[in-house]
């Protein structure tokens, strides 16, 4: 009897021990997936080794006592009567699959066992090394830095570091601004439909005749192309009768002149200039109803804006700049320009005269980069310019041509059109 009790009392502490091992090994817990995650971290205080859960169990469990044993089964007195009768040549099944009895010593690994564990199993997929990771990662950033560096714009503003008046620190993003504005500047392109007194013709009469004063008046090339701008944008919005279309481009021109000269002619000037046709007062209140029609609006991205970035990026000469001013002072005349974008005007005039001048087609990577325009992107634009260069010379409106005729702007008209970009496809 004494015997018996001492048996069972055995054989519970060993049931006991197995049970514990396997509530911890159906917790399915799994090794980190991220080796750095656990080599080298700091000591965990609360970690349990391996050594301290196995020791236990392995010193009251053997074979004798686990046979026949169903973990996690209350032991009661009869089922230990009955563990007692049956024979003892049986042995203990496994409790869970093995990947369970490995996942709940490896969690309570410490970093120490963790290092020496050996993965024995050959459906364990082996985890990366450390500096494997790290190799493949800084590969990664490397196609990525070049990625960039290829399509970085060429760094076209060094030479201005010194020049506060060149902005360097934030050019970029000035022409960032105005790309994202430009629209702003634009009018529909089917806007003379909705005046009944004037058509596209008056318009381009009214356009060459103020290039002319603009050269006059030696005022500034951006001042010409505010003008303009003025003018399309408020006949855009008010209808206006043919005896007061001379009126709108004058006032339009003196409303520039306020905005971008330094010395501005004054109203009795510009009233000589109309043959006095007009009074004073119609000049001051022409001026109220344009700027009232804008909302005092004159700050708006203009093609002279990008033409001077895109001739820094062409690292243009004298010659190159000149003709290309000529390209888009012509389509300033025409009412069928009005459909591209001031960007596109500037990209396309200086890729115009860029072929002008070397009798093939030229647009380097730094002009793709710095306009944002592709060359088949141009093709559409710059043949029109070429169609205009052919007739400048030809018809009624020859304002630009004789301009450009003269030494003062290094006879630029007088150069062969590139008539080959015709053929061209797009």
């Amino acid at each position: 009897m004494e015997n018996l009790r001492s048996e069972n009392y055995h054989r519970g502490v060993a049931m006991e021990g197995v049970k514990f091992a396997s509530e911890m090994a159906n917790t399915n817990r799994r090794a980190l997936s991220d080796i750095k995650n656990i080599i080298g971290g700091p000591h965990q205080h609360l970690a349990v080794s391996k050594r301290g859960l196995s020791e236990k169990p392995a010193a009251a469990v053997n074979a004798k006592d686990q046979s026949g044993f169903v973990g996690h089964r209350p032991v009661t007195r009869k089922f230990a009567a009955t563990l007692a009768n049956q024979p003892t040549t049986a042995h203990l099944a496994p409790i869970g699959s093995e990947r369970q009895k490995r996942n709940a010593d490896t969690a309570f690994h410490t970093p120490a066992d963790m290092e020496s564990t050996k993965m024995g199993d050959d459906n364990d997929i082996p985890l990366p090394m450390l500096s494997e990771m790290d190799e493949a990662m800084s590969s990664e950033l490397k196609e990525i830095e070049m990625e960039d560096i290829e399509e970085a714009a060429p760094d076209i503003d060094s030479c201005d570091t010194g020049n506060s008046l060149a902005v360097v620190e934030y050019v970029d993003e000035i022409y960032r601004f105005y790309r994202r504005t430009e629209g702003s500047s634009c009018v529909p392109t089917n806007y003379m439909s909705s005046q009944s007194d004037i058509n596209e013709k008056m318009r381009g009469i009214l356009i060459d005749w103020l290039i002319e004063v603009h050269y006059k008046l030696e005022l500034l090339e951006e001042t010409l192309f505010l003008t303009v701008n003025i003018i399309d944008r408020f006949l855009a919005s008010e209808n206006v009768v043919r005896k007061k279309l001379q009126l709108v481009g004058v006032t339009a021109m003196l409303l520039a002149c306020k905005y971008e000269e330094v010395s501005v002619p004054v109203v009795e000037d510009l009233i000589l200039i109309c043959d006095r046709a007009y009074t004073r007062a119609d000049i001051l209140e022409m001026e109220r109803r344009i700027v009232n029609t804008l909302k005092f609006n004159m700050s708006v991205p203009t093609p002279y804006c990008f033409m001077r970035r895109f001739l820094k990026a062409a690292q243009a000469e004298k010659k190159l700049e000149l003709l290309s001013f000529f390209m888009i002072e012509l389509s300033l005349v025409e009412y069928e320009m009005l459909k591209f974008c001031p960007s596109m005007l500037a990209a396309a005039a200086i890729y115009t005269a860029q072929c002008t001048i070397n009798g093939f087609k030229s647009w380097n990577k730094c002009c793709e980069l710095h306009t944002k325009y592709l060359e088949e992107q141009l093709m559409d634009c710059s043949k029109i310019m070429v169609e205009l260069h052919q007739r400048a010379a030809h018809g009624k409106l020859t304002g630009v041509h004789r301009k450009y005729s003269t030494f003062r702007y290094g006879c630029a008209a007088k150069s062969e059109p590139a008539t080959f970009l015709l053929d061209a496809r797009a």
